[in-house]
């Protein structure tokens, strides 16, 4: 209860994003306090969305985070086109900007349900290229929404992983891996309790003092998707989930919240009302 207070007595300004557009803009993710990558239709030079076999591309593209929380110089991340993705919901770099990790729709090995990580490399010339699906993903399940701690050292995402002592609870849970030294990961565990519901948890992400935030539509909240977080203790265990207060959070879906290196200002994504169109890219400070 205590927590829960402590958030509400937070206060913060937020506002909506001149980047904006019809289109909407999520996956938001931080490379820097200078550098903002998220997710966004591919646009053509005329502003007409580009498409593949009929249906709009979903892709990342990044831009300049200026002091004043603007998001300027943006340009989309290339991919090279050998590798054939046309729809990525989601993307984290790794803290040494060596890899790129993304959510993306599944290859023949997969269901036409399930979505899966894969990791690539940047080749001088070419773009990211070399992805491979991460090598815990099991071809049964959804894994999404990669983030990794700023040590490097551990990688969080979302899956409906099923099974055994650290099976999902709701429809999506959060879930963490080691990243070892060669490269290869820890087998997934489940947070637990204390953070994943009944519901579904989405977009990840782990600020600068390891607290963990992320959205969730469990019951209780302000509508739809809220935002949430949960502080790491000393122990290196994440303690019980707290809602954010307004007006982080709306009465409509609040996702996708990143956090600078001081954990004073940052960015979400909402379709609250009075945005530009569907999900709007915010800024937000603590007063």
């Amino acid at each position: 209860m205590g927590l829960f207070l402590h958030a509400q007595s937070e206060k913060y300004t937020v506002k909506n994003l001149d980047m904006n557009t019809e289109y909407p803009h999520f996956g938001l993710m931080l490379v820097s306090d200078s550098k903002l990558i998220f997710t966004s239709f591919l646009l053509d030079a005329k502003g007409r969305l580009k498409r593949f076999q009929g249906n709009p591309i979903l892709s990342i593209l990044e831009g300049e985070v200026s002091e004043n929380g603007a998001i300027t110089n943006i340009k989309n991340i290339e991919i090279a086109p050998d590798e054939n993705i046309k729809y990525i919901t989601s993307a984290t770099l790794s803290p040494d900007i060596k890899k790129l990790y993304l959510t993306t729709t599944t290859s023949d090995d997969f269901s036409e349900d399930n979505f899966q990580i894969k990791v690539g490399e940047f080749e001088a010339g070419v773009g990211w290229t070399h992805f491979e699906t991460l090598s815990f993903c099991d071809p049964k399940y959804s894994y999404a929404h990669p983030t990794i701690s700023m040590d490097g050292k551990t990688l969080y995402f979302t899956s409906n992983l099923k099974g055994g002592k650290e099976t999902t609870r709701g429809g999506s849970d959060i879930f963490k891996v080691d990243i070892l030294d060669d490269n290869s990961f820890s087998e997934p565990k489940n947070l637990g309790s204390k953070v994943n519901s009944y519901s579904k948890e989405m977009f990840p992400f782990v600020a600068a003092d390891n607290t963990l935030y992320f959205a969730s539509n469990r019951p209780n909240g302000y509508g739809g998707f809220d935002i949430y977080r949960s502080k790491m203790t000393a122990e290196g265990v994440f303690g019980k989930a707290e809602k954010l207060p307004k007006p982080i959070n709306s009465p409509k879906d609040d996702f996708s919240l990143v956090m600078d290196s001081a954990n004073k200002t940052g960015f979400l994504s909402s379709k609250r009302d009075g945005g530009k169109g569907a999900d709007d890219v915010y800024y937000f400070s603590k007063i």
